[in-house]
């Protein structure tokens, strides 16, 4: 291989400066010879290029880690547990460096970047003692002398295909929980954070795991569609984990359908954050900060559709202005920065789409210009887009019917209780849902009432590698972390059936 080209930021672990594919333990050229550029969504220029791995370049990654699947299914419990455990700590140890990268690739702030791999390390960890809770049972048999037994074996080769919001977070939420099963994995990481991806890689080969057991191909976003179809064809990949849009979901499915291949996907979301008068506002206003504002408001599970109930819609909107008032737009390598740009500039255009959509309806603008950030030497070359509140805002509008992923907020006012379950629930998508009460039937009510696959109580982060995450509806299929169930999408469940000879 040619010498590393520099970075533009230095790594304690040069190692993780691993900017080909990884297949078999190997770094790898793709067949064609073509590269991508990766590029720093704060400054809009290239820092690294990575290999545009296509159709032709799926089956040996696969083959390698079918390879890897015969060793890695014989392993006890304990070895699997202990070489994730050292795949947790290298993890750890990596942090800054991770971190770094996770600016780079994707713009959020440099403690948001660290807060993503502290997040993302709670799935490692959590995966550890799950490898060692898999357990099968027994039953007594209807009929005299026999017993029913049954034992869960990993399901094989998989494929995970991950977004570029939460990269390394996701890579592990499935990765971890694979490994832990006793399955292999063939990563294909998002053409915006291709880097992150094969860190991890490289770090979990240095835990232990066989070669092959977590490879890693890396392309291009016009390479994306082909080589994700290969994956999902291959007949020896047997299931696949997607984390993506509602539209991309369903071609998704409708390539694994012929072979009926298992599928876990985590698709869009259109939360709706409803505030009742007798919430706790400051608490409220708090959490709707962090969930809102966070990664420039590209997250899924982002407070999309905010709710205020009419006697405190003008106090909230006073106190959601205050508290948005501090945020610093900038490089997220800048000291104090707190709004990173978006990760895409076809997410600004959208964004510029849907606040010329929600004013020519109506929606009142109350901070913003609705426009991309430029002739700042803050923002100069990157994907900015200054904050932008707006009341009044339809549920018609663009902002309301589809999810923003950009630093936009709308706030709207209601009355009832049952105004706000009907109008929450009026969508397609059903990923996770917050309420904000004081009052515990209330918040009963609404747990049940609620068509999402989570619902945050009087909480706005609630996602956590305890809790099972996924959504319903439009919004998914399966869940991801939780006790047993996010292992179980990983497994399969055979039954035995004896007969004994002496026994009543």
């Amino acid at each position: 291989m040619a010498d590393k080209p520099s970075l533009p930021f230095e790594l304690a672990d040069p190692a993780l400066q691993q900017l080909d594919a990884i297949v078999h333990g190997q770094s790898v050229r793709v067949k064609s010879g073509k590269r991508f550029d990766v590029i720093d969504p704060g400054t809009g220029k290239t820092w690294a290029t990575c290999p545009d791995c296509r159709e032709e370049d799926a089956d040996a990654a696969v083959q390698s880690s079918y390879k890897a699947f015969q060793e890695l299914s014989k392993w006890t419990p304990r070895q699997r547990a202990t070489t994730l455990l050292k795949w947790h700590q290298s993890i750890v140890a990596s942090r800054e460096d991770l971190a770094k990268i996770l600016v780079h690739e994707t713009g959020k702030p440099l403690a948001e970047a660290l807060g993503e791999v502290d997040y993302a390390t709670t799935f490692t960890w959590w995966f550890v003692g799950e490898a060692e809770r898999i357990e099968g049972t027994s039953i007594t048999a209807s009929i005299p002398g026999r017993r029913g037994v049954t034992i869960k074996r990993p399901i094989g080769v998989c494929a995970a295909l991950v977004p570029w919001n939460f990269p390394i977070a996701l890579t592990l939420r499935k990765a971890s929980a694979a490994l832990a099963a006793g399955c292999t994995m063939v990563v294909k990481p998002s053409p915006e954070t291709p880097i992150s991806a094969l860190a991890l890689a490289v770090l979990a080969q240095r835990a232990g795991f066989p070669a092959g057991a977590l490879n890693v191909l890396t392309t291009s976003l016009e390479g994306t569609p082909g080589l994700a179809k290969e994956l999902c064809l291959h007949p020896l990949v047997k299931k696949v984990t997607f984390t993506g849009s509602t539209r991309v979901g369903k071609i998704i499915s409708s390539l694994c359908a012929p072979q009926l291949k298992k599928l876990t996907m985590e698709l869009g979301g259109n939360c709706p954050f409803i505030v009742f008068a007798d919430a706790d506002l400051k608490h409220a206003v708090a959490q709707l900060m962090a969930l809102k504002w966070r990664h420039a408001g590209q997250a899924c599970v982002t407070a999309n559709r905010v709710y205020i109930q009419r006697p405190v819609y003008e106090a909230f909107i006073q106190a959601v202005l205050e508290a948005s008032s501090y945020l610093k737009m900038g490089h997220g390598m800048t000291e104090g920065v707190t709004l990173g740009p978006v990760t895409t500039p076809r997410s600004l255009d959208r964004a510029e789409e849907m606040f010329q959509d929600a004013t020519a309806k109506g929606a009142v603008v109350l901070t913003g210009t609705g426009k991309r950030a430029e002739n700042d030497p803050a923002t100069d070359g990157g994907y900015f887009m200054e904050p932008v509140i707006l009341k009044d805002v339809p549920d018609d509008a663009m902002m309301s019917q589809q999810e923003i992923f950009a630093p936009l907020l709308g706030l709207s006012v209601f009355d009832t209780e049952e105004e706000a379950v009907q109008r929450a629930n009026d969508t397609s998508m059903g990923l996770t849902s917050y309420v904000f009460t004081k009052n515990v039937d209330r918040l009963w009510r609404m747990f049940e009432a609620l068509e999402a696959g989570m619902i945050g109580l009087n909480t706005g982060n609630n996602s956590s590698a305890e809790v099972p995450f996924g959504g319903i509806k439009e919004s998914g299929i399966g869940k991801e972390s939780g006790k047993n169930v996010a292992i179980d999408e990983f497994m399969v469940t055979k039954s035995g059936t004896f007969t004994i000879d002496g026994l009543l």
